[in-house]
């Protein structure tokens, strides 16, 4: 009898993993899909954008500081058809990201992809930064020691770079890393989207007023008529958002779940009114590229370049889009850090390069104001004016602000501008404002 039972048990067993292992074939839960679609995404734009090895990128940028489910999951890498694909277990809840040249990687879900490609243009000639990528760094003993220092550098920095009166006066990399790396700027790009609209109201394509009826024609049956693209640029647009991390939330939804991701968080409804409450929001982002796209039209793809990259020198600039073509505005832009520093430099000239102003006038003076309901936290370009690791404002300094420990900070009153790239979950605490004001000190005092 108790032979009979033990093999009932067994039986069961062994029919609730078959059973177990047939549902995670059939229908995978949507946290595993996000963790191997993050996982294919991060090993191919690093990969087939950054050249890193893919091997490195799983265990380090994606499985070391992440969730425990990501130890789980396995990378294959086809250098011919340039993709990646990635499973949990080595068999489940499979995704596929597809590298096309110009356009970095895409998650590949239902839809397929566009034949669109942009050629690579060749990096910059020779001169002196910006110009070119000659550099005259700084023999200041103590600017030395700062860019030396771990602790003011931060646990898992991969690339700062100190600019100063126009010039590149010092920079660092960590090991593997080097100034012809280009590194992900995550919510830096969302800075780089507003220079973008910035470019489209200079050329009266585009104004601050306009609504978003045109490209989210559902809108114009209820409240979200109002909104406008600076409401959206505030981030006060009233829109529902939920732009937590770790699991499924709006946010991961959005970027590793979906095709067509602008699509995906313009269905979400109105929670406030416009203007009354300030929420940090990927999918706003994402959505006034589709916007600034629809009114370019059937160039908009190579219009980033044409705009603001190629003008300002930008040779390794990439930014990603979605299965619809549709920039990922609010996360996916790699470039060299010498490159985000162009883009830093740029808003400190206040939209002016090489004496053509790219913004019109006024405009980085509008981006830099502050959000009144931020509580003076947030600008109104898609900057931040709080300090990292929740510091108060430092002087009128502005930061690009990205996951992981992205940062450049804007220093107008010192003519200063400081690029910090790496791999630095929040977790830590670290803060790239001592960095900036131990550099400030060494320049003036």
């Amino acid at each position: 009898m108790l032979k009979k039972a033990f093999g009932i048990g067994v039986l069961v067993l062994v029919l609730g993993v078959v059973l177990g292992a047939g549902y995670l074939f059939v229908s995978p839960p949507d946290l595993l899909r996000v963790g191997t679609n993050y996982s294919a995404k991060m090993v191919c734009s690093n990969v087939f954008i950054a050249g890193r090895d893919a091997e490195e990128t799983l265990a380090v940028d994606v499985q070391a500081p992440g969730h425990p489910l990501l130890k789980q999951i396995s990378v294959d890498v086809d250098t011919d058809a340039q993709l990646v694909r990635a499973w949990v277990f080595g068999f489940f809840a499979p995704a596929t990201s597809q590298y096309r040249e110009g356009l970095g990687c895409t998650n590949i879900h239902d839809a397929a992809l566009s034949d669109e490609r942009l050629d690579m243009p060749a990096p910059s000639s020779g001169g002196l930064w910006p110009k070119g990528n000659d550099i005259a760094p700084s023999q200041d003993a103590d600017v030395l020691d700062i860019l030396s220092d771990e602790a003011l550098l931060g646990e898992g920095y991969r690339a700062v770079v100190v600019v100063r009166n126009g010039r590149i006066v010092g920079e660092t990399y960590a090991e593997g890393f080097d100034a012809e790396t280009p590194l992900l700027g995550w919510s830096m790009t969302k800075t780089v989207t507003a220079g973008l609209i910035g470019t489209l109201v200079g050329s009266g394509e585009m104004g601050l007023d306009d609504p978003l009826t045109a490209s989210y024609a559902e809108w114009s049956r209820d409240d979200r008529a109002q909104i406008t693209v600076a409401d959206m640029l505030s981030m006060t647009s009233g829109l529902q958002w939920n732009e937590g991390y770790g699991n499924v939330s709006d946010v991961t939804r959005m970027l590793y779940l979906e095709d067509d991701m602008s699509g995906f968080a313009s269905g979400l409804g109105a929670e406030t009114g416009t203007g009354d409450a300030f929420n940090y929001s990927s999918g706003t982002s994402t959505m006034l590229s589709r916007v600034w796209q629809d009114r370019v039209g059937a160039d908009s793809l190579g219009y980033p370049r044409d705009a603001l990259f190629e003008p300002l020198g930008m040779t390794s600039a990439v930014m990603e889009t979605d299965a619809s073509d549709t920039f990922v505005g609010s996360s996916y832009m790699y470039a060299t850090a010498r490159d985000w520093a162009r883009f830093g430099q740029f808003l400190l000239q206040k939209g002016v390069w090489d004496g053509s102003q790219l913004l019109p006038q006024g405009f980085t003076d509008w981006m830099f104001e502050p959000v009144s309901a931020s509580d003076g936290r947030y600008a109104k370009g898609h900057l931040w004016l709080e300090s990292p690791g929740d510091l108060p404002p430092f002087e009128d300094a502005v930061w690009l602000q990205g996951h992981d420990g992205q940062f450049i900070g804007i220093f107008p009153s010192h003519d200063m501008v400081v690029v910090r790239l790496g791999l630095t979950p929040s977790k830590l605490g670290y803060s790239s404002l001592p960095l900036a004001k131990a550099l400030i000190a060494a320049f003036e005092g």
